[in-house]
């Protein structure tokens, strides 16, 4: 992403089956973090619809299976190459990463 944008390095992007899993998601990466890293700033966590995290460097949206297609971060950012980190190209799985050379979808 450092190659498109200015303000990050990296767009996590990932997908929970439900709003409670997607507060699951978010909160398993925050949980797995607190020791190292706090966001700068958190969006969407009462909704769960679409949940970003902003670690500066790495952003990290979790969403929904709706709230990815409507939003198609994927499309909008589709000139950055990705690289599969996890899961399958539907979003189901493991978090996809994105960044300047490369992301995943």
């Amino acid at each position: 992403m450092s190659e498109a944008v200015s303000y990050t390095d990296f767009f996590v992007l990932a997908t929970g089956a439900t709003t409670r899993q997607t507060k699951a998601i978010a909160d398993g990466i925050l949980g797995g973090l607190r020791a190292t890293r706090r966001p700068a700033r958190t969006e969407g966590e009462r909704e769960a619809e679409w949940i970003l995290l902003d670690f500066i460097d790495v952003v990290v949206h979790v969403f929904t299976p709706a709230a990815r297609e409507f939003y198609r971060l994927e499309v909008l950012w589709g000139d950055v190459p990705r690289v599969q980190l996890g899961g399958d190209e539907t979003g189901a799985g493991h978090t996809p990463a994105r960044r300047a050379g490369t992301e995943s979808a």
